[in-house]
C-alpha cells in the first residue's frame, strides 16, 4: 500500500461509514412508516399537474385578473425531495419532477397533525406527491399549499451533497441517474438530444425520405472502415459482426425501389475512447436515387441549420469560451478543396506523392508522425486530421478525395484519382461523410478487392470488405445515388456546446473500475 494510498484510506473509511449511517437511519425510517399502516412505496399516485403546469396554472389565473381563483385550484403534483426549510408547524420542500421544480408550503393546521407527522420521516431525494391549491407565499413565490403529502418511494441512499453536486467525472458517467439529478445541464443535454432527433426526423420526413431499420447483427462488417465487434448465433452455428454502418443495406433498398431512404440507429466500433469517439454511437444515413454529393451537401447545411434553429431557437449558436466562438451555421457553408487545403497547409500534393514512400518523406518533413506500416490513406488520413481538420472551427465542406480513401464513391468526371466525396466539419471535429455513390459494379468489385488486399499486406483491420451480396445486388441496377452519414452525437455536442461524447451519450463506454 503507498502512502498515498494509505492517507487516503481513513478518509475513504469514514465517508463509507458515514454512508452506510445514513443508510441504516433511512431503513429505520421505512420500518417506522410500515409501522403507522402506511406504504412507503405505493403503486400509484394520480398526478393531475407537472409543477411547470401547476405554475402556469396560477400564472395565467393572475393574468385574467381572476383574483378570486387564485389559490382555489387544487392540484395534484408529484417529485423528488431536493431542500427543505423551516420547522415546528410549517416547512418549504422543494420538490423536482421531470419539467422544473416548484415549492410546497407545508403547515400543520392545515394537514393535521397526523399527515402532518410525516415529514419528519422524509428525508431528501424520496419522491412524494403533494394534493393542494396553489398560492404565492407572502415572499412572492408560487407555491402549492399542502392539504395532504403522500410518501411515493422512500429513498434508502443519499443523493450527492447539494452545494458541491456531483464533482467526480467517472461517478457522474457511471451513475448517470445521479447526474440527471443534481446537474441541470446534463438534463438539458438529455432533452436536447431528444429533440435534435425529432427534428431530423421531421427534416427528412418533410422531403419524402422512408424512414426504415436494418439489420444490426451482420454476416459481413462492411460499409465502413472500421474494427468490428464480433459475435457468434448458436442456432445458425455461425459468426456475425455488429455493424460499423448501415450503407449496404440502405443502397439494397435503392436498388429496390425505394428512392429515398434513412436510418436513424447504433453503429459499433471497435475503437479507443476520446473525446470525440464511444465504441457504439448514433448516426443517420440517408440516400436519395437521383442527387449527388452537390445535392447532398445542400441538404447536410440545411438539415443542420434547421435543426439548430429549432432546437436553440437560432443558427448562430453563441460564443461559450476562447475554445468555443460563436458558429454561424447558415447556409451556404464554405465548400473547400481537399486537394488545395493540403497545399496551403503543408504543402504536401497528394496527386504528385502517389506512393508511401514520397508521402512519408512530405510528413516527416513537416513534423506529422508516421505509422509504421501503414498504407498510403491511412497516411494521408493522417496529414488530414492533424494539419486540416483543426483549422475548420466555422462549419465547411472539405471535397473531393482520392479513391483510395473512398472504395465506395463515385469517381469524379475526367479522374480517375480524385471521386466525389464530402466531409462536413465544425469545430475541428467531422460531423457528417458523404458521396456520390459508387454504382459501377465491376468497379465496387475491384475496390473491394483492393481492401481486402490492403488488411493483408498492411494488416488494416479497418479496412473495408466484400460483401458479395452487395455486389449482387448492384449488379441488378443501382440509379445514380447521393449518401450521407451524419453522427447525431457530435451533432449534439455542438449544439450544446459541449467538449466530449460521454457529456451527450447518457451511458458513455466505460473503463473497468
Amino acid at each position: 500500500m503507498t502512502r498515498e494510498n494509505q492517507a487516503n484510506q481513513p478518509n475513504g473509511q469514514s465517508q463509507a461509514a458515514g454512508e452506510r449511517k445514513l443508510i441504516e437511519d433511512r431503513l429505520a425510517k421505512t420500518a417506522e412508516i410500515r409501522s403507522r399502516g402506511l406504504d412507503p412505496y405505493p403503486p400509484r399516485f394520480n398526478r393531475t399537474h407537472t409543477s411547470v403546469e401547476a405554475v402556469a396554472l396560477f400564472q395565467s389565473l393572475e393574468e385574467g385578473d381572476r383574483e378570486s381563483d387564485c389559490g382555489t385550484h387544487t392540484v395534484r403534483v408529484a417529485g423528488r425531495v431536493m431542500a427543505r426549510r423551516g420547522q415546528g408547524k410549517a416547512s418549504f420542500i422543494d420538490v423536482k419532477d421531470g419539467h422544473g421544480s416548484i415549492q410546497v408550503f407545508a403547515r400543520q393546521n392545515t394537514m393535521g397533525d397526523e399527515s402532518y407527522a410525516i415529514l419528519d420521516l422524509l428525508d431528501i431525494g424520496d419522491i412524494i406527491g403533494i394534493e393542494g391549491v396553489v398560492i404565492r407565499t407572502r415572499r412572492g413565490e408560487i407555491s402549492v399549499e399542502a392539504q395532504v403529502i403522500t410518501l411515493l418511494t422512500k429513498a434508502i441512499r443519499p443523493l450527492p451533497d447539494k452545494w458541491h453536486g456531483l464533482q467526480d467525472q467517472e461517478v457522474r458517467f457511471r451513475q448517470r441517474y445521479l447526474d440527471l439529478i443534481s446537474n441541470e445541464r446534463a438534463m438539458q443535454n438529455a432533452l436536447l438530444r431528444s429533440k435534435v432527433v425529432r427534428s431530423m426526423r421531421d427534416f427528412m420526413h418533410s422531403r419524402g425520405f422512408i424512414e426504415v431499420e436494418t439489420p444490426i447483427l451482420v454476416p459481413i462488417a462492411a460499409g465502413a472502415q472500421a474494427t468490428p465487434f464480433a459475435t457468434h448465433h448458436n442456432q445458425l452455428n455461425r459468426d456475425l459482426y455488429l455493424r460499423i454502418a448501415t450503407e449496404l443495406y440502405l443502397k439494397k433498398l435503392i436498388v429496390g425501389g425505394i428512392e429515398r431512404v434513412f436510418e436513424i440507429g447504433r453503429l459499433f466500433r471497435n475503437e479507443g475512447l476520446d473525446h470525440d469517439h464511444n465504441p457504439e454511437f448514433t448516426t443517420i444515413e440517408s440516400y436519395q436515387a437521383y442527387a449527388d454529393y452537390n445535392d447532398v451537401m445542400c441538404m447536410v447545411e440545411e438539415m443542420i441549420a434547421q435543426i439548430a434553429q429549432d432546437t436553440t431557437g437560432s443558427m448562430i449558436l453563441p460564443a461559450i469560451s476562447e475554445k468555443r466562438p460563436e458558429i454561424n451555421l447558415t447556409p451556404p457553408w464554405p465548400r473547400l478543396d481537399l486537394r488545395s487545403e493540403i497545399i496551403e497547409r503543408t504543402g504536401i500534393d497528394f496527386v504528385e506523392t502517389r506512393d508511401i514512400e514520397s508521402l512519408s518523406k512530405g510528413m516527416q518533413e513537416c513534423g506529422i508522425h508516421v505509422e509504421p506500416g501503414s498504407d498510403w490513406g491511412r497516411l494521408l488520413d493522417k496529414v488530414i486530421s492533424s494539419e486540416v481538420e483543426p483549422n475548420l472551427i466555422q462549419p465547411h465542406f472539405l471535397v473531393d478525395y482520392p479513391v483510395e480513401m473512398s472504395p465506395l464513391a463515385k469517381r469524379k468526371p475526367g479522374s480517375s484519382d480524385i471521386v466525389e466525396r464530402f466531409e462536413a466539419f465544425v469545430m475541428g471535429t467531422e460531423l457528417a461523410n458523404a458521396f456520390t455513390e459508387l454504382n459501377d459494379p465491376v468497379d465496387q468489385r475491384e475496390r473491394f478487392e483492393q481492401q481486402e488486399r490492403l488488411r493483408e499486406e498492411f494488416d488494416n483491420d479497418e479496412a473495408d470488405r466484400l460483401d458479395e451480396d452487395f455486389l449482387i445486388a448492384i449488379e441488378h441496377g443501382m440509379p445514380p445515388t447521393g449518401g450521407l452519414g451524419l453522427g447525431i452525437d457530435r451533432l449534439t455536442m455542438l449544439l450544446a456546446g459541449e467538449e466530449s461524447i460521454r457529456e451527450i451519450l447518457l451511458f458513455p463506454a466505460m473503463r473497468s473500475i
